[in-house]
């Protein structure tokens, strides 16, 4: 399991109002208007932080915690793709980019980095996977795993080599991140990626074969089971090898809300459906790019 480590303070300062549009946010809520009404009532112990409160602490020059669970709780909301937050979330991931308001926003704390990776992921577009894969390589394991979730739902060549190292067992200790980059590379026709998948049949944790097993077939058509001699003599003996392949959907998560998501619905964050990854078009999917 992945586990999160203590938040690092960062140092900064910034006009909340100008930085985050949050002049616009008594129009929005987590839930609806009377989420955000029960936010400021007896039940405000519960209910956490207000939408404007939470953009603020996106933003907080002193708390890192604050950052990270702000930015968070903003890229799950429905609204958390306003081109406000977009430029903060890519600011936040960037040491050489100045936010429109000409401060720099870049965020030192890695779970900082990484709810602006989460707020990319599900607001972002392909253009935005350059940046993703600056902090794939990060000594942080959470944050190297939100990036290869981010790189399922984002279609960008430009991803391949960055998650066919992280499905390397040398070079990525955790099976967790390991199995979603087997999954990411699902939507990639290209030898490169069998080769990374075959290999990774080999790998110690099941979750990883599995994973790049669902990807082949995807990729091929093929289902010749974990057996990676298999697919490398049919590999050889096949010269289309993707003339077989389905469409990739990138997973989704469903669960039912818990106790505390009954009694406040806007801490609840919505189930998905399953959908191909933004900037896939009919086109890339024929040629593999």
């Amino acid at each position: 399991m992945l586990t999160r480590p203590r938040a690092v303070s960062l140092a900064a300062s910034c006009a909340i109002a100008a930085l985050t549009g949050c002049t616009d946010l008594g129009q929005h809520g987590f839930g609806g208007a009377a989420a955000t009404r029960d936010a400021n009532s007896v039940l405000s112990i519960v209910t956490g932080p207000s939408p404007q409160e939470a953009a603020a602490w996106m933003i907080d020059a002193y708390d890192a915690d604050k950052r990270y669970r702000g930015t968070l709780l903003i890229a799950n909301a429905p609204w958390g793709g306003g081109p406000q937050y977009l430029s903060i979330y890519r600011a936040k991931l960037n040491p050489e980019m100045k936010h429109e308001s000409g401060l720099s926003l870049y965020d030192e704390d890695p779970l900082g980095r990484a709810a602006a990776v989460r707020g990319l992921a599900l607001h972002g577009s392909p253009e935005d996977v350059p940046v993703i894969v600056t902090q794939i390589k990060s000594e942080n394991e959470h944050l190297r795993w939100e990036c290869v979730r981010a790189l399922q739902r984002l279609h960008n060549p430009v991803a391949i080599r960055p998650l066919l190292i992280r499905l390397d067992e040398s070079e990525e200790d955790n099976p967790d991140i390991r199995a979603d980059a087997a999954t990411a590379l699902g939507q990639y026709a290209e030898n490169r990626v069998l080769d990374g998948l075959f290999a990774a049949l080999n790998d110690r944790d099941l979750a990883v074969n599995t994973a790049a097993l669902n990807s082949l077939r995807t990729l091929t058509g093929q289902d010749l089971g974990f057996n990676r001699r298999q697919w490398v003599v049919w590999a050889g003996q096949t010269e289309a090898h993707f003339t077989g392949r389905t469409p990739y959907e990138y997973p989704v998560f469903h669960r039912d809300p818990g106790i505390l998501e009954i009694i406040v619905p806007w801490m609840h964050v919505p189930n998905e459906v399953a959908a191909a990854p933004v900037g896939m078009t009919a086109q890339s999917a024929d040629t593999g790019s």
